[in-house]
């Protein structure tokens, strides 16, 4: 199977008219979403910190994180974002899927409603 691939749009949390539309990927084996820092910043995304990740590599790398608002399929959620390499793809994490109610399905490649559990 082939990356899942979907289209959506991140905005700025405080002012949504400023948003751009993307093509993520979506990556179960990433916590956060990663946006490039040039669409970021165009958006006007505060940097609130810096987190640690371990890289594909292997590496351990620091990157700064913001808040942005995250559109997928008419799902929209505040979620933490990753201010990526420029060259990078936007990846949709784990924790933006979730809040979405969304996971990945794949049998088919595409995203499906998360069964949400109050226990």
């Amino acid at each position: 199977m082939d990356y899942v691939r979907v289209r959506g749009r991140v905005a700025n949390a405080r002012d949504r008219s400023k948003y751009e539309d993307v093509e993520f990927v979506a990556d179960t084996g990433s916590i956060y979403t990663m946006i490039p820092e040039p669409t970021l910043r165009k958006l006007m995304i505060e940097r609130t910190g810096l987190r640690r990740f371990r890289v594909a590599s292997g590496e351990i790398r620091e990157y700064p994180i913001g808040e942005a608002f995250i559109e997928i399929e008419g799902l929209g959620v505040m979620s933490i974002v990753v201010f990526g390499p420029e060259e990078a793809s936007s990846l949709l994490g784990v924790t933006s899927l979730e809040l979405l109610g969304l996971q990945v399905d794949p049998l088919t490649g595409k995203l499906k409603p998360l069964e949400l559990l109050l226990l």
